[in-house]
């Protein structure tokens, strides 16, 4: 499977590739893994038996540095599959100017046959031999979590490096997604999902493209199906529905439920924390088989589970007018044909879930900054709103209510500025995407090109600019 996913990345960026005018040497450089490092190392599990435990670490493109990009925990991990997905966040960096080349990391285990101890043990001589080989750094290379991972497993790291890196000023940005107390920041936790919301909320406003869809602009009203209700999947649930959206349908690895009025998450979610499935939820329809949630009748499906979960078997059949790819990699090569014929909006992973390394970016800011977001400007900012408002009170001669006082004159603080840089980035991320796409539809046909073309193309020729800034390349 995982080569068959670094195929379906190879032949995505190929064929965006031959609608640029980029050299083709400089392409093909382009698309090569940089640097891979796989080794082992023993574990010692907690009843004495010995164990060892395979890894990786791939560096996809040095164009800029450090690299980044997350650690998966997972048995299906292989150096294939570590290379796609780091092949994706290079091209999912540049789409959304963040200065970084992209990476990914794994560690073959299932993390539930393992104590807390070994998993720490685990991480923390993952992250020693990273050091050792100088795949980690502040300005080398940043990891973060990835499916099977959390912010548990950056504190160790980053505890780790520490004591390797006597007196490094600044070797909490090493890794991102950590505590806060550790270094991490506020609204790290939601922002994949947010940005997913975010995607989903500029794509829906332009009249054209809904029109040509069959749909009117706006989420309002929208039916929409969520596969994945991990933290990406629940998120982009909850502020879609929070803007209007129906959930007509939810779907995690062990069934589904339907139900065309709508789905009342929290309870969904309840539910499904104390009975580890969605199977019997009193408020929807059962379907047994997850799969088959990806064929519902909705306007918007968003896939937010694993890579390669829409293939050419089952993209004839789904009903969806828009495909929000929250997953890394979940519709194959050929299932993107078929949907591009059928006339689908597919929004492409490499834009929509960057919102994650959006606010990983700005974590590292953080850190290198030694300086909380908010800190400097937040009381000044509400004293000059204050006395804005005091002006108006006594221009109109009326006051307001303490309430809606408080509201209106309160500073912003990290959290808030956190969400709207990422509103932001997503929004004119989104604008440059689109732009891309008009053009390219433009020259080359409407139905020769879909939006995946267009933000490989836009990322390539960003790549393309350092490449030629650097003087590598003639």
């Amino acid at each position: 499977m995982s080569n068959d996913f670094l195929k379906q990345v190879d032949r995505a960026f190929t064929r965006a590739a031959a609608l640029t005018d980029q050299d083709p040497a400089l392409l093909e450089h382009i698309k090569r893994c940089k640097s891979t490092y796989y080794f082992t190392f023993p574990l010692k599990r907690d009843d004495g038996r010995l164990e060892t435990i395979e890894a990786w670490r791939a560096e996809h493109s040095h164009h800029k540095l450090p690299t980044k990009g997350g650690i998966r925990y997972s048995t299906e991990v292989t150096e294939n599959e570590v290379i796609a997905l780091a092949t994706l966040m290079t091209f999912k960096c540049a789409i959304v100017d963040v200065p970084f080349g992209g990476a990914k990391g794994g560690i073959k285990i299932n993390r539930a046959n393992y104590s807390d101890r070994e998993l720490e043990r685990i991480t923390r001589r993952y992250t020693f031999e990273l050091k050792r080989k100088n795949f980690i750094g502040p300005g080398i290379d940043v990891p973060a979590p990835d499916y099977g991972t959390g912010a548990r497993e950056m504190s160790w790291m980053v505890d780790t490096y520490n004591s390797l890196s006597s007196g490094e000023l600044n070797s909490l940005a090493c890794v991102t997604g950590k505590p806060v107390a550790q270094g991490g920041i506020r609204g790290r936790t939601e922002a994949t999902g947010r940005g997913v919301y975010f995607g989903v909320r500029e794509a829906c406003a332009v009249d054209d493209d809904m029109h040509e869809a069959g749909l009117k602009a706006g989420i309002r009203g929208k039916r929409v199906v969520i596969q994945g209700l991990g933290n990406v999947g629940y998120h982009a649930a909850k502020y879609l529905s929070e803007a209007g959206a129906v959930l007509v349908g939810l779907a995690e690895y062990n069934g589904a439920i339907h139900n065309p009025d709508g789905i009342d998450l929290t309870k969904a979610i309840d539910y499904f924390r104390a009975h580890s499935t969605l199977i019997g939820y009193p408020g929807a329809n059962d379907v047994e088989n997850s799969q088959d949630a990806l064929l519902l009748d909705c306007d918007i499906l968003v896939p937010a589970a694993l890579e390669n979960q829409i293939t050419s078997k089952n993209a004839g059949e789904i009903k969806a007018k828009i495909i929000a790819e929250a997953a890394n990699g979940p519709t194959t090569f050929q299932a993107d044909e078929i949907l591009r014929q059928r006339g689908c909006i597919v929004l492409p992973d490499t834009y929509l879930n960057a919102g994650g390394v959006t606010v990983s970016y700005f974590e590292w800011v953080k850190n290198l900054s030694h300086l909380r977001f908010g800190r400097m400007q937040k009381r000044f900012s509400q004293a000059s709103q204050r006395r804005l408002v005091d002006s108006l009170q006594n221009l109109v001669d009326k006051k307001f209510a303490p309430e809606d006082l408080a509201q209106i004159t309160r500073g912003a603080d990290e959290a808030d500025l956190v969400d709207s840089g990422l509103e932001e980035t997503m929004v004119d991320a989104y604008a440059q995407v689109r732009n891309t796409w008009d053009e390219l539809r433009k020259k080359h046909g409407v139905d020769k090109v879909d939006m995946r073309d267009a933000a490989f193309a836009s990322a390539i020729n960003k790549i393309a600019v350092c490449y030629d800034d650097l003087g590598i390349f003639p």
